[in-house]
């Protein structure tokens, strides 16, 4: 179970950073030239992530197998991951995401200038995959369908959010040519959006799973990781909040700004660990 959250955590960190600096270049970093800067450092590091992301997909497929059968020889048997791979509903989400991993890593590795919707519409396609492999996919018919697709609006937020964090950090890191305020309060913008789109989505896919608000008991495993989910989430918000209200003032100095960023990115890699957690823990207590 252990290493099933583990390679989770490492998976959703991965696709979410990559969807989500690809999303988030072009809106942030507006100037052809200002792009073309960053790509020389940017483009190294999504190759390496969506490296990654084929590496831990493939180990999620393999632990889910040994997850599914009970044993854990059976993840190294071709057959047996063939079978969850072409027999379950899992299985055929994950081919899908599999293809869209292995070609989205082609795409980044090839050294020719790929039109950008390309590695882009993959990225998608890899994100969205992610959708109706975990608790969304407790419920059947059209209740299933829409828990769905709010699960994907969640992960979209959660994303762009993430990826764009990680652009600030880099700009940050690489100020020369970028107005860093300006770059920063263009993402605010687009961050009031997120924030609100995790909220609701978030809140809609509690009270789907638990039939409450808020799952009880308040100590049992699926409530307590929750609420610390939720915990680091406000703090995002708060930091957030903090910044961009610091900046239409102008009363804070770029290199607390740095720290800020980078605690907001640090608290949404705790919440993705979470979330990774929660994925494997039953949302309403087992009688």
């Amino acid at each position: 179970m252990s290493a099933l959250v583990a390679v989770r955590f490492v998976h959703f960190c991965v696709v979410l950073l990559v969807f989500g600096t690809l999303l988030f270049r072009p809106l942030l970093l507006g100037e052809p030239r200002q792009q073309a800067r960053m790509r020389q450092w940017l483009d190294p590091l999504l190759c390496l992530l969506a490296g990654i992301g084929l590496i831990t997909a493939v180990a999620w497929l393999m632990l889910t197998t040994a997850d599914m059968t009970g044993n854990w020889q059976s993840a190294l048997q071709g057959d047996m991951v063939m079978k969850v791979l072409t027999q379950t509903f899992f299985g055929k989400a994950w081919f899908v995401h599999l293809f869209a991993s292995l070609v989205l890593l082609m795409c980044l590795r090839i050294p020719l200038r790929l039109p950008a919707w390309l590695p882009m519409g993959l990225s998608t396609v890899q994100l969205a995959t992610l959708a109706p492999v975990g608790h969304a996919a407790m419920l059947s018919g059209l209740p299933g369908v829409l828990l769905i697709f709010n699960q994907l609006v969640h992960l979209l937020c959660v994303a762009g959010w993430m990826g764009a964090l990680l652009l600030l950090i880099f700009v940050q890191a690489r100020p020369a040519g970028h107005d860093l305020r300006g770059t920063l309060l263009r993402f605010s913008r687009y961050g009031l959006i997120l924030v609100a789109g995790i909220i609701v989505t978030g809140l809609i896919n509690v009270r789907a799973l638990t039939g409450t608000l808020w799952p009880t008991p308040l100590t049992g495993g699926f409530a307590l990781v929750l609420a610390v989910k939720a915990s680091l989430v406000t703090c995002m918000l708060l930091l957030a909040v903090f910044n961009r209200a610091a900046l239409n003032n102008q009363r804070i100095a770029l290199s607390t700004l740095r720290q800020t960023v980078l605690v907001e990115w640090l608290c949404g890699l705790a919440a993705i660990a979470a979330v990774s957690l929660l994925g494997t823990l039953s949302p309403v207590p087992l009688v």
